[in-house]
């Protein structure tokens, strides 16, 4: 019996009933604080677009995983490989899975490497208070990386005192099992969650055996309440076509990312300061014959150290954000070599209020330091008016940017070369939009425009099939686009339903530019929609149906249907999840086909 199926079996048949069930307060939208900013504002009063997957939303959706719940937002495009998240890459409005930044209760995920590890760093979804969604430049927000928007995963604080055990099975010999705990002490509280998932792959070389751990700490809650957070995710899987060519089919790859962060926050009535020092490492092991690693490997092991403070001010003219995040990185590689790298970014924005507190003003710049690409300034400007209480107008413009990854530097196998002279790609992008939030409907319609100079693609240099790929500057390219989103909440026989519209539309010059030469830029998404249908119809059943339609750019188009029932008992429930019911042919990322019908049965039970 394999270590994967001994960990399941330990958590079945663990046996704690010394707690109390978790608590399941759930909080309105409009009044949610949104944290990713220096400046906390509620939901409604922020000048950008935002989508927010709470924890109700999480809760009721029976995904296992991260990527599972991105798929199902407009304008965020995750390009999957397999089941369960395995390996997946995450897009914004039309932009490379380079451009869009993770974070984690604020602290930058970004990986020198590549931004095929992004997803990597997503959390285990008990343990998840909610998902913050910012479309549109957000360089001068965040810094490097947050070109196309940025992703913000906000943990849980407590759980109260519970302890949960989960276990699910399914097609494709998955099987998934996680504990998680939470104890609340007199003056702390700790989060503990571990969690295995494993399938034997729905075709050749496609298996995996993934785990995950996160410890979570509030001390001294009394007086000056001190956070940590540890985590540790370790993924083995077999990568079938993942990369290279269709016919590398022996493809395997080991990953490991974790991330350790202490911080706390100092206020005062006006004041209110956030210190943290982190440390995230990342360890990326490929192998292109599984059985016969000395072929071809890659070995890259990348560490991130890094001290920030973030910083808000409340005066008679308005509220002042200010940041300081200074890292070094490090990377040990024997295809892209001994590297590292120091940043420094320095955040300054600040609030204006006008008109009776109905016309806000916000304009802010980013100044960063990078050791081998020097000094660079972002500004950018938010503006909204609040047309009544639940109706608002809102417009952004800025300059963001994101500095060339290692891999585009100076990778180099048989295919594909790194080119050390790029220049870090940049972009000016405006945006204006309409956003309404009552009771029943919230609604949100954004048009958006992208001008890029220097985006960074592997291109072939002419048409000769056995030339390589290089990593080169594209001197201009021009994306437009619009995105609507619309919740409306009703009920029937006084349970709660809703149904969820989004869609997406994009248009870009790309193709134009690199026709049969591009390697990454052939499958943007043209159209997305997306429908949800989130019905109770009795006490303790709620049903799931999610419709997606995705039209790329290249002519392609799919359609998915995928559905869920969850039943409710005293202390444990039930999720039937069926993913790709009408058994679609489709492909999101590469040559990879991604699996037909497939059905996953779970029972959790908390103590």
């Amino acid at each position: 019996m394999n270590k994967s199926k001994l960990i399941i079996i330990a958590l079945l048949v663990l046996h704690i009933n010394l707690f109390s069930q978790e608590n399941n307060k759930i909080q309105r939208l409009d009044t949610i604080l949104i944290k990713s900013t220096r400046i906390d504002l509620p939901f409604k009063e922020n000048s950008r677009t935002i989508n927010v997957i709470t924890a109700k939303d999480i809760k009721n959706s029976a995904a296992t995983n991260v990527a599972d719940l991105l798929q199902q937002v407009a304008g965020v495009d995750v390009r999957r490989r397999g089941t369960s998240g395995s390996q997946a890459d995450l897009y914004i409005r039309g932009g490379g899975f380079d451009q869009t930044l993770l974070l984690i209760d604020g602290v930058k995920m970004d990986d020198a490497q590549t931004g095929h590890h992004t997803l990597n760093a997503a959390l285990p979804i008990e343990v998840i208070e909610r998902i913050e969604i910012i479309k549109g430049p957000a360089a001068r927000v965040f810094g490097q990386n947050a070109f196309t928007g940025a992703i913000n995963i906000v943990t849980k604080k407590k759980l109260e005192n519970t302890v949960s055990v989960n276990i699910e099975a399914g097609s494709f010999g998955q099987l998934n099992g996680s504990v998680t705990v939470g104890k609340e002490f007199e003056n702390s509280s700790i989060i503990a969650h571990v969690g295995v998932l494993t399938s034997d792959g729905y075709m050749h070389n496609t298996d995996y055996n993934n785990y995950n751990y996160l410890l979570k700490g509030v001390f001294n809650k009394k007086k000056q309440p001190i956070e940590v957070l540890a985590t540790f995710f370790d993924k083995k899987f077999g990568a079938n076509g993942f990369y290279a060519r269709e016919s590398a089919t022996e493809q395997y790859e080991e990953t490991q990312s974790s991330l350790f962060s202490v911080s706390s926050t100092f206020r005062t009535e006006n004041l209110k300061i956030t210190p943290r020092v982190y440390w995230k490492r990342g360890e990326d092991d490929y192998v292109y014959i599984r059985d016969n690693p000395s072929v071809y490997r890659n070995l890259h092991i990348t560490n991130k150290v890094g001290v920030e403070a973030n910083a808000s001010y409340t005066s008679n003219i308005g509220i002042t954000g200010f940041g300081l995040d200074v890292s070094r990185i490090f990377i040990s590689s024997n295809n892209l070599g001994n590297r590292n790298r120091t940043m420094a970014n320095l955040f300054l924005e600040h609030r204006f209020k006008f008109a009776d507190d109905r016309l806000d003003i916000t304009p802010g710049v980013a100044v960063t330091y990078f050791s081998d690409f020097k000094f660079h300034a972002f500004p950018g400007l938010d503006i909204g008016y609040q047309l009544s209480d639940n109706l608002k107008v809102y417009g952004n413009l800025g300059l963001t940017y994101r500095i060339p990854t290692y891999t585009d530097l100076y990778y180099n196998d048989s295919s594909t070369a790194g080119n050390p002279d790029l220049n870090p790609e940049e972009a000016f992008s405006q945006e204006i939009g309409l956003k309404h939030i009552s009771g029943k409907f919230t609604t949100s319609l954004a048009i958006f425009n992208r001008n890029a100079t220097n985006l960074i693609d592997f291109i072939r240099p002419n048409t000769d099939p056995s030339s390589k790929y290089v990593a080169t500057n594209i001197t201009k390219v021009s994306t437009q686009g619009f995105e609507f989103n619309t919740d409306y909440h009703f009920k029937i026989n006084e349970f709660n339903q809703k149904l969820s519209f989004g869609y997406n539309f994009l248009e870009d010059d790309i193709l134009d530019q690199n026709k049969d030469l591009s390697r990454y830029s052939l499958n943007t998404l043209k159209h997305q929609f997306i429908t949800r249908f989130e019905s109770k119809l009795f006490k303790n059943v709620r049903q799931n149906i999610i419709y997606k339609y995705a039209e790329r750019t290249i002519g392609t188009s799919y359609n998915v249907w995928d559905a869920s029932i969850l039943v409710d008992f005293n202390k444990f429930s039930l999720t039937v999840t069926a993913n790709n019911i009408f058994n679609a042919d489709y492909i999101e990322a590469g040559f990879v086909p991604m699996p037909g019908s497939n059905v996953l049965f779970g029972l959790r039970y908390n103590f």
